[in-house]
């Protein structure tokens, strides 16, 4: 499964820095020199040295950082072989990720990563059925377990230990405790 990690915004300067927004808790990780990061699907083809008159430039289906480093608030990378601006203007809206097999399970056993949840069967403490996790929604408040119910709805579980009892990745199942009227709304 790929993940996500950042997307690519406006050139900084003229030799083909780009802003990069982050979307990952471990951004010195992902960002580290060497790091090899796959860009978005369909963009694949292999880039041109560099783009000339009449000659368009494609995005490569893997990225390798250079450098990166924070900049008021904001990641700055340096790409492998993007040396100009206009050529790192064209990354503009790219998005990069890595393969969920690459990324080691968080230390903490209370802490799940994105892609160990979606897909795990989701149950009462009594083991009735209730659906299958499609995705993590990452709320203000707590993070939603958003759950495909098999009647093909969807239903919002708030990721919170007074209603989620337990995770077990390795059974393949999720134990909800949920409040009456929850898959009312």
């Amino acid at each position: 499964m790929r993940l996500i990690v950042g997307r690519i915004g406006k050139p900084h300067g003229l030799r083909g820095e780009v802003t990069v927004e982050v979307r990952t808790d471990e951004p010195e990780a992902r960002f580290a020199p060497g790091s090899v990061l796959s860009t978005e699907p369909g963009a694949a083809p292999p880039a041109n040295p560099a783009p000339g008159p009449g000659v368009p430039f494609r995005v490569p289906a893997e990225l390798t950082v250079e450098s990166a480093r924070w900049h008021q608030g904001r990641m700055l990378v340096v790409f492998e072989g993007i040396l100009e601006r206009d050529v790192a203007e064209a990354l503009r809206g790219t998005l990069i990720g890595v393969d969920s097999a690459g990324v080691a399970p968080p230390e903490d056993p209370e802490e799940f990563h994105d892609h160990q949840l979606v897909g795990l069967a989701v149950v009462t403490p009594g083991g009735e059925p209730l659906g299958e996790v499609a995705r993590i929604d990452h709320a203000p408040a707590s993070d939603l377990l958003v759950l495909r119910r098999p009647e093909g709805r969807t239903a919002l579980i708030p990721f919170v230990k007074a209603i989620v009892l337990e995770v077990d990745v390795a059974g393949g199942r999720v134990v909800v405790d949920p409040p009456a009227g929850l898959f009312d709304l």
